[in-house]
């Protein structure tokens, strides 16, 4: 049982927690905004049509660096003035970053919004991609480094959430 002392004592408990149902509701929307780095690689692994597409919304300079084979690289700034040349409205995009600790994913997803695509994050970016193990693309040729292990459960397909 806690106790009001308890409480606010504890800087977890400081703010107490949501009631269930908007804890819920709030979850539920997140579901509709994120993507995680592993299930978007499963739906791209299937070896049929995804449903999305993925965009890669950093430079240049960081796509030739190593992107998701598939992406098509759209830099945010760009989005504008290209994404209708390039993604068909009734297509869902999952837009990614560098990182977690890089909005420009978030950004990216903003932008095509408000230009009526439906959208997604893909949340821990190319980083975590990488990170995971699976396969990128370079301007040379396909790699991937090892899983690390601290990210990704090893000898598992996922963390099993």
């Amino acid at each position: 049982m806690t106790t009001a002392a308890a409480t606010t004592a504890n800087p977890v408990l400081r703010v107490a927690p949501a009631a269930p149902a908007e804890a819920a509701a709030y979850f539920r929307a997140s579901l509709a905004f994120h993507a995680d780095v592993s299930d978007v690689a499963s739906a791209l692994a299937s070896g049929g049509d995804p449903g999305f597409v993925v965009v890669d919304s950093r430079s240049t300079e960081s796509w030739d660096q190593g992107h998701i084979p598939g992406a098509i690289h759209l830099p945010t700034a760009l989005i504008p003035e290209q994404a209708e040349q390039l993604l068909d409205k009734s297509v869902p995009v999952v837009t990614y970053c560098w990182g977690p600790g890089c909005n420009g994913a978030t950004r990216a997803a903003l932008a095509l919004a408000e230009l009526g695509y439906q959208v997604k994050e893909m949340l821990g970016g190319f980083e975590y991609w990488a990170r995971e193990g699976f396969e990128y693309e370079t301007w040379q040729r396909r790699k991937n480094i090892p899983i690390d292990p601290l990210t990704a459960p090893v000898g598992a397909d996922n963390c099993g959430c």
